[in-house]
């Protein structure tokens, strides 16, 4: 545990990815391999669930410190983080050298999920007095269910790499899928084996790069392929041993959540892996045309999924390449011949669920450039440019496949609510409420907290501190004078917002220091845009 708290602290005051990838490579060369494990499994989303209520360490806290509960809410408020909260108020303890390993904590955790509240509560407060801040820090984030360790899934794999010697991607096709970090070892993960004992393994997703520049610089166009960029929840359905499974990117395994792919268990060969896009959609309509993400996002997140839902919003599955085909992992082939036999696979199933992603054919970029001004009115968000010579890698890599978006819809606003950011900006007012002119009220609409440099939020942190107006817990009511340009991908009638819309991934495009409150959009600007591009 001593050596984990090092390197997160370590990892926590580092900035670039070479020294992240160094601490990385000298943790795991030292460490123990059951807590290399855990360490890989935290760093993957695979966490216990949260030991203790936040509402209960706050409690303890408090009374251990002898601190008012408001006083201790304006500590969190400051810092932004309870873990952290925690281990800066807590008074210095016994720190020992003699604490239990990484792997010991994470075992302990899994045992006290069924302990009554008193025996939590001994655990917990006898590990504050014998840990050290770094160490306390590490710890309350573990108890609470939310630990991140704030590296990438690229560096952890490349660090792993170098201590086993093997290629960072095979690295990331055995770390991937469904394991238990308290019942595997680390030789057992990164074995050969691992692959062949979990038939419901994964491949890494190869993801692309936004193309910020015209296509022309991408050679000739008979050098690629072109598809719709579909919105959706991009997944992969895997057949193998008579057995379905559907994972998500995030390696959630989601085969439960969407029953209308489990009848593909009968058709869809085994040894087969197909990537694509996770989409609502009516089947019974023939032509490709899904319904809007606000209607898949109806049902993420639910244990069960009503069967209100699985009629509103019907599941269907655009499959865009084949990984694996009669139990041979094909993902060295070249592109095009993996489109082959995707198309054969998925005309062999013949199944309304299973939609092939069509191509989008042209003979030159400018003919392109046309066709992409079409993709809203097929509900994609533009193209994506796929060398058809590509091999099917893991992570994101430059080169051989590209997304290029539509520009994203507008909308002018202005600020009316600011609440205190979390980690590094837990100290400013980051995250903001919008809202548009309805005749003379102002409605709001969205929040953003992302798009401004560091210099631009300190400003607004500054301005809301000199003309916050109310104050409802975290949140400042704002003088209405700052006008911000939104920028936002899509846009969907909404029943749970006062505006009657909400907006697909809404960010800060720039402050429009030269608008004033009379300047910004209207309700009625925002319901026109729901009319050509919402739903």
């Amino acid at each position: 545990m001593k050596a984990f708290a090092r390197l997160i602290r370590s990892l926590g005051s580092s900035t670039g990815s070479n020294e992240k990838r160094e601490l990385l490579t000298a943790y795991f060369k030292e460490a123990a391999g059951a807590d290399a494990v855990w360490v890989i499994a935290l760093s993957s989303g695979r966490r216990p669930r949260r030991l203790v209520p936040s509402t209960r360490l706050q409690e303890w806290c408090a009374e251990w410190t002898g601190i008012p509960g408001w006083l201790f809410a304006e500590c969190y408020h400051t810092v932004g983080d309870l873990a952290e909260t925690i281990a800066l108020l807590l008074p210095e303890g016994t720190p020992t050298e003699n604490i239990p390993s990484l792997r010991d904590y994470m075992h302990t955790f899994l045992q006290l999920q069924q302990a009554s509240e008193e025996e939590k509560k001994a655990f917990v407060t006898g590990n504050w007095q014998q840990l050290d801040a770094d160490e306390r820090f590490v710890f309350n984030k573990l108890i609470t269910g939310g630990f991140r360790i704030g590296v990438s899934q690229q560096l952890l794999v490349q660090a792993l790499a170098r201590l086993v010697e093997l290629n960072p991607s095979t690295i990331a096709h055995r770390i991937s899928g469904k394991w238990d970090p308290a019942q595997t070892s680390l030789q057992e993960l990164l074995s050969a084996d691992a692959i062949h004992n979990d038939r419901s393994k994964p491949y890494p997703f190869y993801l692309s790069y936004a193309l910020d520049d015209k296509p022309e610089a991408l050679e000739e166009p008979a050098q690629w392929q072109a598809e719709w960029k579909w919105d959706g929840i991009r997944g992969q359905i895997i057949r193998r041993g008579g057995t379905l499974f559907v994972w998500s990117r995030g390696e959630e395994l989601l085969t439960e959540k969407f029953p209308e792919y489990l009848h593909l268990q009968q058709s869809l060969p085994d040894g087969t892996v197909l990537d694509g896009e996770i989409i609502s959609m009516h089947r019974e309509v023939a032509t490709l045309q899904p319904l809007p993400f606000s209607a898949l996002q109806t049902r993420i997140g639910r244990k069960q999924v009503s069967r209100r839902q699985l009629q509103e919003a019907p599941a269907a599955f655009i499959a865009y390449d084949l990984l694996e085909y009669a139990g041979a992992d094909i993902r060295t082939r070249p592109l095009a011949e993996r489109r082959q036999l995707l198309e054969q696979v998925v005309q062999a199933v013949q199944d309304p669920v299973l939609r092939l992603s069509p191509l989008v054919p042209f003979a030159h970029w400018d003919e392109l450039g046309e066709l992409r001004l079409q993709a809203r009115n097929n509900g994609s968000e533009g193209l994506m440019l796929k060398r058809r010579s590509s091999s099917y890698q893991a992570g994101r890599k430059r080169g051989d496949w590209w997304k290029w978006k539509l520009d994203p819809l507008m909308i002018d606003c202005v600020l009316v609510y600011a609440q205190k950011g979390h980690g590094r900006r837990s100290n400013l007012y980051t995250d903001y409420t919008f809202a548009v002119r309805d005749g003379d009220r102002l409605v709001t609409f969205t929040k953003a907290y992302s798009g401004l440099t560091d210099a631009e939020f300190a400003e607004v942190d500054a301005f809301v501190k000199k003309h916050a107006l109310e104050k409802f817990g975290p949140v400042r009511t704002v003088k209405p004078e700052l006008v911000f340009e939104i920028a936002f991908e899509g846009i969907a009638a909404s029943s749970r917002h006062k505006s009657g819309v909400a907006l697909r991934f809404p960010r800060m495009n720039r402050w429009r220091k030269d608008k004033t409150v009379a300047d910004i959009n209207t309700l009625d600007d925002l319901k026109t845009l729901l009319q050509q591009y919402g739903s």
